[in-house]
Protein backbone atom coordinates (compact mmCIF):
# COMPACT_ATOMS: atom_id res chain seq x y z
CA UNK A 1 0.00 0.00 0.00
CA UNK A 2 1.16 3.65 -1.14
CA UNK A 3 2.14 6.23 2.13
CA UNK A 4 -0.01 9.18 2.10
CA UNK A 5 1.26 12.09 0.10
CA UNK A 6 3.77 14.03 2.06
CA UNK A 7 5.29 16.04 -0.53
CA UNK A 8 5.83 17.18 -4.19
CA UNK A 9 8.92 14.82 -4.86
CA UNK A 10 10.52 11.48 -3.69
CA UNK A 11 13.88 9.80 -3.37
CA UNK A 12 13.68 6.75 -5.27
CA UNK A 13 15.04 3.35 -3.50
CA UNK A 14 15.72 0.29 -6.13
CA UNK A 15 15.61 -3.21 -4.99
CA UNK A 16 17.93 -4.52 -8.07
CA UNK A 17 17.02 -7.56 -8.06
CA UNK A 18 13.13 -7.41 -7.63
CA UNK A 19 13.10 -4.57 -10.15
CA UNK A 20 10.46 -2.60 -7.78
CA UNK A 21 10.94 0.97 -7.20
CA UNK A 22 9.58 2.39 -3.57
CA UNK A 23 8.72 6.17 -3.77
CA UNK A 24 9.79 7.42 -0.36
CA UNK A 25 8.15 10.54 0.51
CA UNK A 26 10.37 13.61 1.46
CA UNK A 27 9.82 17.07 2.60
CA UNK A 28 7.96 19.80 0.16
CA UNK A 29 10.85 22.34 0.33
CA UNK A 30 13.29 20.07 -0.58
CA UNK A 31 14.92 20.14 -3.90
CA UNK A 32 13.86 17.85 -6.50
CA UNK A 33 16.39 15.10 -6.63
CA UNK A 34 16.09 14.66 -10.59
CA UNK A 35 15.86 18.94 -11.44
CA UNK A 36 17.75 19.78 -14.39
CA UNK A 37 20.42 21.73 -13.67
CA UNK A 38 20.36 21.81 -9.79
CA UNK A 39 23.71 22.43 -8.47
CA UNK A 40 23.56 21.21 -4.49
CA UNK A 41 26.59 22.58 -2.06
CA UNK A 42 26.08 19.54 0.00
CA UNK A 43 28.73 17.28 -1.39
CA UNK A 44 32.23 19.05 -0.48
CA UNK A 45 35.72 17.74 0.37
CA UNK A 46 36.10 19.98 2.94
CA UNK A 47 32.75 18.24 4.85
CA UNK A 48 32.69 15.27 7.65
CA UNK A 49 32.17 12.26 6.55
CA UNK A 50 28.40 11.58 7.31
CA UNK A 51 26.67 7.98 8.12
CA UNK A 52 22.79 7.56 8.32
CA UNK A 53 21.77 4.25 10.63
CA UNK A 54 18.35 3.05 9.73
CA UNK A 55 17.68 5.64 6.22
CA UNK A 56 14.76 3.55 5.23
CA UNK A 57 12.94 4.34 7.94
CA UNK A 58 10.89 7.60 8.29
CA UNK A 59 13.41 9.58 10.07
CA UNK A 60 15.86 8.63 7.89
CA UNK A 61 14.59 9.61 5.14
CA UNK A 62 13.94 12.37 6.39
CA UNK A 63 17.11 12.85 7.60
CA UNK A 64 18.49 13.56 3.94
CA UNK A 65 15.70 15.70 3.24
CA UNK A 66 17.11 17.92 5.66
CA UNK A 67 20.53 17.78 4.73
CA UNK A 68 19.53 18.84 1.06
CA UNK A 69 17.32 21.46 2.54
CA UNK A 70 20.04 23.08 4.86
CA UNK A 71 23.05 22.24 2.25
CA UNK A 72 24.93 20.41 5.26
CA UNK A 73 28.34 19.48 3.88
CA UNK A 74 29.34 16.37 3.35
CA UNK A 75 32.42 14.66 1.67
CA UNK A 76 30.76 11.20 1.89
CA UNK A 77 27.49 9.62 2.92
CA UNK A 78 27.22 6.36 4.24
CA UNK A 79 23.54 4.54 4.04
CA UNK A 80 22.97 2.18 6.99
CA UNK A 81 20.05 -0.12 7.36
CA UNK A 82 19.36 -4.08 8.17
CA UNK A 83 20.14 -6.84 6.24
CA UNK A 84 16.85 -6.76 4.65
CA UNK A 85 16.97 -3.24 3.49
CA UNK A 86 21.05 -3.62 2.15
CA UNK A 87 21.02 -4.04 -1.25
CA UNK A 88 18.81 -1.45 -2.09
CA UNK A 89 19.50 1.61 -4.48
CA UNK A 90 19.13 5.57 -3.59
CA UNK A 91 19.25 7.86 -6.00
CA UNK A 92 19.98 11.18 -3.86
CA UNK A 93 21.54 14.88 -4.81
CA UNK A 94 22.17 13.37 -8.51
CA UNK A 95 24.56 10.72 -7.09
CA UNK A 96 23.32 7.18 -6.47
CA UNK A 97 24.30 4.96 -3.24
CA UNK A 98 23.45 1.40 -2.48
CA UNK A 99 22.31 0.64 1.18
CA UNK A 100 24.50 -1.12 3.36
CA UNK A 101 23.89 -3.36 5.71
CA UNK A 102 24.31 -2.20 9.17
CA UNK A 103 27.45 -3.58 10.66
CA UNK A 104 30.58 -3.23 13.47
CA UNK A 105 32.83 -2.14 10.79
CA UNK A 106 30.47 0.40 9.43
CA UNK A 107 31.61 3.27 10.99
CA UNK A 108 35.44 3.31 9.89
CA UNK A 109 36.54 6.75 8.83
CA UNK A 110 33.05 8.17 9.93
CA UNK A 111 32.69 11.33 11.22
CA UNK A 112 29.37 12.03 12.09
CA UNK A 113 26.62 8.94 12.36
CA UNK A 114 22.73 10.03 12.33
CA UNK A 115 20.96 6.91 14.05
CA UNK A 116 17.44 6.22 13.81
CA UNK A 117 16.59 2.63 13.58
CA UNK A 118 15.41 2.03 17.27
CA UNK A 119 16.60 1.95 20.77
CA UNK A 120 18.34 -1.84 20.76
CA UNK A 121 20.43 -1.06 17.85
CA UNK A 122 21.90 2.15 19.25
CA UNK A 123 22.64 0.63 22.47
CA UNK A 124 24.60 -1.92 20.58
CA UNK A 125 26.14 -0.02 17.56
CA UNK A 126 26.44 3.65 19.44
CA UNK A 127 28.87 3.02 21.74
CA UNK A 128 31.31 0.65 18.71
CA UNK A 129 30.93 3.69 16.69
CA UNK A 130 32.04 6.12 19.19
CA UNK A 131 34.46 4.39 20.21
CA UNK A 132 36.36 4.50 16.61
CA UNK A 133 36.07 8.32 16.84
CA UNK A 134 32.52 9.08 15.41
CA UNK A 135 30.08 11.33 16.87
CA UNK A 136 26.71 10.04 16.98
CA UNK A 137 23.62 12.15 17.31
CA UNK A 138 21.16 9.36 18.13
CA UNK A 139 17.10 9.66 17.92
CA UNK A 140 16.29 6.87 20.04
CA UNK A 141 15.79 6.85 23.92
CA UNK A 142 18.57 4.63 24.70
CA UNK A 143 21.27 7.43 26.25
CA UNK A 144 18.85 10.23 27.13
CA UNK A 145 19.05 9.59 30.52
CA UNK A 146 22.58 8.55 30.61
CA UNK A 147 24.61 10.78 32.51
CA UNK A 148 27.62 12.17 30.58
CA UNK A 149 25.36 11.98 27.35
CA UNK A 150 24.38 15.13 26.20
CA UNK A 151 20.30 15.78 25.81
CA UNK A 152 20.16 18.79 23.54
CA UNK A 153 18.25 20.62 21.78
CA UNK A 154 20.30 23.23 19.57
CA UNK A 155 18.00 26.49 20.46
CA UNK A 156 17.77 25.52 24.23
CA UNK A 157 20.91 24.14 25.10
CA UNK A 158 23.92 23.97 23.06
CA UNK A 159 26.41 24.24 26.19
CA UNK A 160 25.71 20.76 26.92
CA UNK A 161 28.36 19.62 23.88
CA UNK A 162 31.28 21.80 24.76
CA UNK A 163 34.15 19.38 24.70
CA UNK A 164 32.75 17.43 22.22
CA UNK A 165 34.91 18.16 18.61
CA UNK A 166 34.95 16.77 15.40
CA UNK A 167 37.76 15.21 13.97
CA UNK A 168 39.61 15.17 17.38
CA UNK A 169 39.95 11.66 17.36
CA UNK A 170 37.63 11.19 20.42
CA UNK A 171 33.91 9.80 19.75
CA UNK A 172 30.83 10.77 21.37
CA UNK A 173 27.23 10.28 22.20
CA UNK A 174 24.73 12.80 21.87
CA UNK A 175 20.97 12.03 22.70
CA UNK A 176 18.17 13.65 20.93
CA UNK A 177 15.15 14.25 23.38
CA UNK A 178 11.63 12.86 22.61
CA UNK A 179 10.00 14.70 19.78
CA UNK A 180 7.14 16.21 22.21
CA UNK A 181 9.92 17.48 24.65
CA UNK A 182 11.49 19.51 21.71
CA UNK A 183 8.00 20.74 20.81
CA UNK A 184 7.09 21.83 24.34
CA UNK A 185 10.48 23.20 24.88
CA UNK A 186 10.95 24.79 21.86
CA UNK A 187 8.06 27.24 23.16
CA UNK A 188 8.71 26.94 26.79
CA UNK A 189 12.20 27.25 26.78
CA UNK A 190 12.06 30.94 26.20
CA UNK A 191 9.56 32.24 28.64
CA UNK A 192 11.26 29.98 31.06
CA UNK A 193 14.37 32.08 30.64
CA UNK A 194 12.43 35.15 31.64
CA UNK A 195 9.72 34.26 34.31
CA UNK A 196 11.16 30.94 35.48
CA UNK A 197 8.87 28.03 35.27
CA UNK A 198 8.16 26.56 38.49
CA UNK A 199 5.63 24.20 37.18
CA UNK A 200 4.46 22.78 33.97
CA UNK A 201 1.55 20.51 32.55
CA UNK A 202 1.52 19.12 29.07
CA UNK A 203 -1.70 17.37 27.30
CA UNK A 204 -0.39 16.28 23.88
CA UNK A 205 -2.08 14.99 20.66
CA UNK A 206 0.42 12.98 19.27
CA UNK A 207 0.27 11.99 14.99
CA UNK A 208 0.90 8.64 13.83
CA UNK A 209 4.25 10.02 12.66
CA UNK A 210 5.10 9.38 15.75
CA UNK A 211 4.80 5.74 15.34
CA UNK A 212 6.58 5.48 12.05
CA UNK A 213 5.49 5.04 8.50
CA UNK A 214 3.55 1.76 9.15
CA UNK A 215 1.27 3.46 11.45
CA UNK A 216 0.73 6.62 9.18
CA UNK A 217 -0.05 4.04 6.69
CA UNK A 218 -2.23 2.17 8.47
CA UNK A 219 -3.97 5.47 9.32
CA UNK A 220 -4.82 5.97 5.82
CA UNK A 221 -5.46 2.09 5.56
CA UNK A 222 -8.38 2.44 8.24
CA UNK A 223 -9.58 5.13 7.64
CA UNK A 224 -10.67 3.68 4.34
CA UNK A 225 -12.06 0.94 5.47
CA UNK A 226 -14.24 2.57 8.14
CA UNK A 227 -15.72 4.74 5.47
CA UNK A 228 -16.70 1.44 3.34
CA UNK A 229 -18.08 0.44 6.09
CA UNK A 230 -15.42 -2.68 7.24
CA UNK A 231 -13.77 -3.59 9.97
CA UNK A 232 -10.73 -1.69 10.56
CA UNK A 233 -7.11 -3.54 10.46
CA UNK A 234 -5.32 -3.14 13.55
CA UNK A 235 -2.02 -4.24 13.47
CA UNK A 236 0.07 -1.31 15.02
CA UNK A 237 -2.08 -0.89 17.73
CA UNK A 238 -4.55 -2.93 19.51
CA UNK A 239 -7.55 -0.73 18.74
CA UNK A 240 -9.08 1.51 15.79
CA UNK A 241 -7.28 4.56 14.93
CA UNK A 242 -9.34 6.32 12.78
CA UNK A 243 -11.90 9.10 13.74
CA UNK A 244 -11.21 7.61 17.25
CA UNK A 245 -8.50 8.89 19.97
CA UNK A 246 -6.46 7.14 22.91
CA UNK A 247 -4.01 7.11 25.45
CA UNK A 248 -0.35 7.18 23.79
CA UNK A 249 0.35 3.35 23.15
CA UNK A 250 3.57 3.76 25.35
CA UNK A 251 3.91 0.97 28.64
CA UNK A 252 2.36 1.46 31.79
CA UNK A 253 4.81 2.28 34.29
CA UNK A 254 3.78 1.67 37.98
CA UNK A 255 3.04 5.03 39.08
CA UNK A 256 0.40 4.98 36.28
CA UNK A 257 2.10 7.20 33.71
CA UNK A 258 3.03 5.46 30.71
CA UNK A 259 6.55 6.04 29.14
CA UNK A 260 5.95 8.80 26.69
CA UNK A 261 4.33 10.62 29.49
CA UNK A 262 7.78 10.14 32.24
CA UNK A 263 9.78 11.22 29.03
CA UNK A 264 8.68 14.74 28.90
CA UNK A 265 9.14 14.66 32.79
CA UNK A 266 12.99 13.62 32.84
CA UNK A 267 14.15 15.02 29.70
CA UNK A 268 13.06 18.45 30.50
CA UNK A 269 14.85 18.40 33.91
CA UNK A 270 17.57 17.10 32.34
CA UNK A 271 17.59 19.83 29.28
CA UNK A 272 16.66 22.81 31.60
CA UNK A 273 19.40 21.14 33.95
CA UNK A 274 16.77 21.87 37.07
CA UNK A 275 15.77 18.72 38.97
CA UNK A 276 13.45 20.88 40.78
CA UNK A 277 10.85 22.13 38.15
CA UNK A 278 7.25 20.34 38.61
CA UNK A 279 6.51 18.81 35.60
CA UNK A 280 2.53 16.31 34.62
CA UNK A 281 2.13 14.93 31.44
CA UNK A 282 -0.94 13.46 29.71
CA UNK A 283 0.01 11.82 26.02
CA UNK A 284 -2.62 11.28 23.88
CA UNK A 285 -2.80 9.65 20.24
CA UNK A 286 -4.79 11.30 17.68
CA UNK A 287 -5.78 10.42 14.32
CA UNK A 288 -3.58 13.08 12.61
CA UNK A 289 -1.26 11.82 10.03
CA UNK A 290 1.91 13.87 10.66
CA UNK A 291 3.05 16.58 13.39
CA UNK A 292 1.88 16.71 17.05
CA UNK A 293 -0.05 19.49 18.87
CA UNK A 294 0.77 19.97 23.14
CA UNK A 295 -1.40 22.17 25.58
CA UNK A 296 0.73 23.73 27.78
CA UNK A 297 -0.04 25.24 30.80
CA UNK A 298 2.98 26.98 32.60
CA UNK A 299 3.45 28.84 36.10
CA UNK A 300 6.12 30.77 36.78
CA UNK A 301 8.20 32.21 39.86
CA UNK A 302 7.78 35.91 38.79
CA UNK A 303 4.79 37.41 37.07
CA UNK A 304 4.76 37.49 32.91
CA UNK A 305 1.72 38.68 31.60
CA UNK A 306 0.23 37.25 27.69
CA UNK A 307 1.84 40.07 26.28
CA UNK A 308 5.21 39.80 27.30
CA UNK A 309 4.98 36.17 26.22
CA UNK A 310 3.92 36.94 22.97
CA UNK A 311 6.50 39.43 21.95
CA UNK A 312 9.01 37.24 23.81
CA UNK A 313 8.05 34.23 21.64
CA UNK A 314 7.85 36.11 18.45
CA UNK A 315 11.47 36.85 18.98
CA UNK A 316 12.47 33.37 19.80
CA UNK A 317 14.40 31.28 16.98
CA UNK A 318 12.57 28.49 15.30
CA UNK A 319 9.38 29.49 16.75
CA UNK A 320 6.28 31.68 14.87
CA UNK A 321 3.41 32.82 16.45
CA UNK A 322 -0.06 32.74 15.03
CA UNK A 323 -2.14 33.83 17.46
CA UNK A 324 -5.26 35.51 15.90
CA UNK A 325 -8.14 35.66 18.29
CA UNK A 326 -10.38 37.63 16.02
CA UNK A 327 -10.35 35.45 13.17
CA UNK A 328 -10.20 31.94 15.59
CA UNK A 329 -6.78 31.58 13.74
CA UNK A 330 -4.46 29.14 16.03
CA UNK A 331 -1.66 26.40 15.19
CA UNK A 332 -2.55 23.71 13.73
CA UNK A 333 -0.40 19.97 12.85
CA UNK A 334 -1.55 20.83 8.69
CA UNK A 335 0.30 23.97 9.00
CA UNK A 336 2.99 23.01 10.72
CA UNK A 337 3.59 19.40 8.44
CA UNK A 338 6.95 19.55 6.78
CA UNK A 339 7.92 22.79 8.20
CA UNK A 340 11.07 23.88 10.52
CA UNK A 341 9.21 25.84 12.79
CA UNK A 342 7.22 25.26 16.08
CA UNK A 343 3.91 27.48 15.97
CA UNK A 344 2.37 28.92 19.24
CA UNK A 345 -0.51 30.51 19.44
CA UNK A 346 -3.96 30.42 22.47
CA UNK A 347 -1.07 32.63 24.52
CA UNK A 348 -3.24 33.90 27.41
CA UNK A 349 -3.40 34.27 31.26
CA UNK A 350 -4.13 31.24 33.29
CA UNK A 351 -7.57 32.71 35.27
CA UNK A 352 -7.24 29.91 37.69
CA UNK A 353 -3.92 31.85 38.75
CA UNK A 354 -4.35 34.64 41.06
CA UNK A 355 -1.95 37.76 39.07
CA UNK A 356 0.40 37.15 36.13
CA UNK A 357 1.68 33.67 37.48
CA UNK A 358 0.51 31.49 34.93
CA UNK A 359 -0.05 31.42 31.37
CA UNK A 360 -1.76 28.37 28.72
CA UNK A 361 -0.08 28.28 25.54
CA UNK A 362 -0.84 25.45 22.19
CA UNK A 363 2.16 24.65 20.70
CA UNK A 364 1.78 22.62 17.12
CA UNK A 365 5.28 20.85 15.63
CA UNK A 366 6.41 18.38 13.01
CA UNK A 367 7.35 15.12 14.80
CA UNK A 368 9.35 13.59 12.16
CA UNK A 369 10.92 17.28 10.94
CA UNK A 370 12.09 19.20 14.26
CA UNK A 371 10.75 16.41 16.91
CA UNK A 372 13.37 14.39 15.20
CA UNK A 373 15.67 14.79 12.24
CA UNK A 374 16.24 18.61 11.49
CA UNK A 375 17.18 18.60 15.71
CA UNK A 376 19.49 16.12 15.21
CA UNK A 377 20.91 17.98 11.83
CA UNK A 378 21.13 20.98 13.77
CA UNK A 379 23.22 19.31 16.67
CA UNK A 380 25.37 18.07 13.80
CA UNK A 381 25.78 21.96 12.08
CA UNK A 382 26.99 23.02 15.85
CA UNK A 383 30.06 20.05 15.24
CA UNK A 384 30.97 21.81 11.96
Amino acid sequence: MKLPALSLHHIHLTTPFLHKTTTLPVSRSAPVANAPFAVRMSLREDGPSVAIVGVTGAVGQEFLSVISDRDFPYRSLKLLASKRSAGKSVNYENQDYVVEELTENSFDDVDIALFSAGGSISKKFGPIAAGKGTIVVDNSSAFRMDEGVPLVIPEVNPEAMEGIKLRSGKGALIANPNCSTIICLMAATPLHRRANVIRMVVSTYQAASGAGAAAMEELELQTREVLEGKEPTCNIFRQQYAFNLFSHNAPILSNGYNEEEMKLVKETRKIWNNKDVKVTATCIRVPVMRAHAESVNLQFATPLDEDAAREILSKAPGVVVIDDRSANNFPTPLEVSNKDDVAVGRIRQDVSQEGNYGLDIFVCGDQIRKGAALNAVQIAELLL
